[in-house]
């Protein structure tokens, strides 16, 4: 009788019967496939991954993953190892992990370019240590005045930039003497969360909330300086923000789905910088991340608190460093419980100008 080869029937699987050679064949055909590939270098196998990771001009496609992972064993550890959350691989592969809180022990390194023209904000995740990097668009921004106040639209797409895009992540939006910032995100950050009862923070003709996702804005955050009335000092900042918890278990999830529970608030406030005799200025040690004076550079820390874990209440640690290294060009680096997405909302509110701040 004819028979199809490498068909078999369920009852001889599970009887260990039937045509055992050509089972074993066809086994090591495969085997040797895989073979050709996972007997690649390690170096040359991680390049080729990390190539797939940082090629895209915005972000890469989940389709070329989907084929490194799928050559064998070695391929899909190597790709598994790059889209891991950013507290693990300090990267940021995919949007989803535009949310994700970066790593504890050393900061994620980005840096922010300033278009004046159009008054827009672009950033990009550093590839190297060099401030001549291209770099990896991450997000954009675009301020315009909103009656009497002014609002940040941020976006996943450098050249869309409304609130009713699909690639609308959320906004920033100020008070009328720009001292005062609240932060929204355009999905819920935990389950329960409420939408944000202001007019200015609803949303209209949106094609990026699902039925499932409750459509609007939610107050994450909110930044605010202090009044200097005797222009003596630098600004002052205190921010209090919903951070998102590290999940280190994950692979990456889905950013439409709320967390399970309220995050908890992270206090935030500027290191107080030193007066220097010599130079007669304040400064601040930014480990060279910032070469140029500016009354925008800033270093936060969180308030001490002895409740929080490791590295949180550290008023030494600094968890979002911000600071100008040309004309429209600043650098920015943050660390756990921050995710890029509130890090870089916090270092818009550093731009413009802010009155009896300084």
């Amino acid at each position: 009788m004819f028979r199809r080869r490498g068909i078999r029937s369920e009852e001889e699987i599970e009887e260990g019967g039937g045509e055992a050679g050509t089972a074993e064949e066809e086994t090591g055909e495969g085997e040797e496939e895989e073979g050709r590939w996972g007997r690649m270098l390690p170096e040359l196998l991680g390049e080729i991954v990390r190539r797939v990771e940082a090629g895209g001009e915005r972000w890469p496609q989940r389709k070329d993953f989907v084929a490194c992972a799928g050559a064998c064993r070695r391929w899909r550890e190597a790709a598994r190892a790059i889209v891991r959350p950013p507290c693990e691989t300090g990267s940021i592969t995919f949007p989803s992990s535009i949310k994700e809180p970066g790593p504890r022990d050393s900061p994620i390194q980005c840096f922010i370019r300033r278009n004046k023209n159009n008054s827009t904000f672009y950033l990009y995740l550093g590839l190297t240590e060099s401030f001549t990097d291209k770099g990896k668009f991450l997000l954009a921004a675009r301020r315009f005045k909103h009656g009497a106040h002014t609002q940040y639209i941020i976006s996943l797409d450098a050249d869309d930039l409304s609130q009713g895009s699909n690639a609308y992540i959320g906004k920033l939006r100020s008070n009328f003497f720009g001292t005062k910032f609240k932060i929204y995100d355009s999905r819920p950050p935990y389950n329960g969360a409420k939408v944000s009862s202001s007019r200015a923070s609803r949303r209209v003709a949106s094609k990026q909330i699902s039925p499932q996702v409750p459509a609007g804005n939610f107050i994450i955050g909110q930044v605010s300086y202090k009044f200097n009335l005797l222009k003596r000092g630098p600004r002052r900042m205190h921010c209090t923000l919903q951070c998102p918890s590290a999940a280190p278990d994950t692979t990456e999830e889905d950013s439409s789905k709320p967390k399970a529970h309220n995050p908890g608030v992270t206090i935030l406030r500027n290191k107080a910088p030193r007066w220097h005799e010599h130079l007669q200025c304040w400064c601040l040690n930014f480990h060279g991340r910032v070469t140029v004076a500016s009354v925008k550079n800033f270093q936060l820390v969180a308030t001490a608190d002895a409740s929080q874990p490791s590295g949180i209440g550290d008023e030494e640690t600094v968890l979002l460093q911000f600071g100008k290294v040309g004309d429209d060009m600043f650098t920015m680096d943050f660390r756990q419980p921050l995710s890029a997405f509130q890090a870089f909302a916090i270092c818009l509110t550093s731009f413009g100008t802010k009155f009896a701040c300084e």
